[in-house]
């Protein structure tokens, strides 16, 4: 198996972090591995498989040293500015950022949706929005057994997809105090305002949602919506999807197709009160589905709710299992 330089860029923020206990846990075969972060957080010290790291700034010349991946978790204007320069020089990056998402040129990639997408790559490959992942992952294999005519998602987002700030937010919050990072108290609260207002009334954050879902499925004709809102939850984000089908379906049938899916656990036992939980799924890799009903009001509808961890599967999980896609190929193409 390829042994692999490795870098993380942005390693000492809330994902960075998360990224280096996903790698751990997931051992890739890592023969050398960087950490990179902005001039204020160079100089900390990072253990990553009981060895201890000095963090450097990212420079132009980071990437002059044969690094074969690099995962970025440094916002859109590093991105921007330094995955080109990683590209040329053979590395390949893999993208927390929104900036190339929507770019025709880049994957945009759920490894248990559309893995052979990455094979396409001229350098970067994006990982998507938090809310996308753990929708498309629930709704690939209904799209590929029914064919899926609209979607409507509804969304109850943690603070933490908002970083330390929103994460201090609502602990202060809870304690009487103002906010800094939200325009409104989020303890006891929710707000329906993530990211910035569209012209439309959209928000960026719903603009993603709906843009990235018909990217990673393939699907430019498809119909979505969405409403995104922040709720006093500190980790894990919450989806109600209603779902409208080209074809009709027998509802333990899709139960079923949903059981067999990659990535996903169906808990749906109401007798029992047992349905996703954001607080079970925290700290967890897979997508949690439940509340599975026939939505009456449409010919061919159903409605379900979809939990995940937004830090991990969100945003650190899904990008390590990318790196993961990406060495397995190397790998098949060697021969090894």
């Amino acid at each position: 198996m390829k042994q692999v330089s490795l870098a993380v860029v942005g390693a000492t923020g809330m994902v960075g972090r998360t990224i280096l206990k996903v790698l751990e846990e997931r051992k890739l075969p890592i023969e050398k591995i960087y950490f990179f972060s902005s001039k204020r957080s160079a100089g900390t010290k990072i253990t990553f498989n009981g060895e201890e790291y000095i963090v450097e700034e990212l420079t132009e010349e980071s990437f002059d040293r044969g690094i074969d991946i690099a995962l970025f978790s440094a916002g859109g204007s590093i991105s921007e500015k330094y995955a080109p320069i990683a590209a040329s020089k053979g590395c390949v990056v893999v993208d927390n950022s929104s900036f190339w998402r929507m770019d025709p040129e880049v994957p945009l990639v759920v490894p248990e949706v559309n893995p052979g997408e990455i094979s396409r790559h001229k350098g970067i490959i994006a990982n998507p929005n938090c809310s996308t992942i753990q929708a498309v992952v629930a709704l690939k294999p209904l799209e590929d057994k029914y064919r899926i005519k609209r979607i409507v998602y509804s969304t109850y987002q943690a603070v933490s997809g908002a970083g330390m700030a929103g994460y201090k937010d609502l602990e202060e919050g809870l304690k009487g105090k103002a906010p800094e990072k939200f325009p409104h108290p989020i303890a006891g609260n929710c707000l329906p305002h993530i990211d910035v207002f569209l012209p439309d009334g959209y928000t960026k954050e719903e603009k993603k949602m709906i843009d990235e879902t018909k990217k990673i499925l393939g699907r430019d004709d498809l119909k979505v919506t969405a409403t995104t809102v922040r709720v006093p939850v500190f980790n894990s984000h919450s989806e109600s999807i209603n779902v409208e089908f080209e074809k009709p379906f027998d509802l333990e049938e899709l139960k079923e197709v949903l059981k067999n899916a990659p990535g996903v656990i169906v808990e749906d036992d109401v007798s029992n009160n047992i349905y996703p939980l954001p607080i079970n799924a925290s700290g967890k890799d897979e997508v949690f589905v439940g509340r599975i009903r026939r939505d009456d009001s449409v010919e061919s509808g159903i409605n379900f709710w979809v939990v995940a961890d937004n830090i991990r599967k969100g945003a650190a999980t899904n990008t390590v299992q990318i790196a993961e896609e990406l060495i397995k190929m190397w790998n098949e193409q060697s021969g090894e």
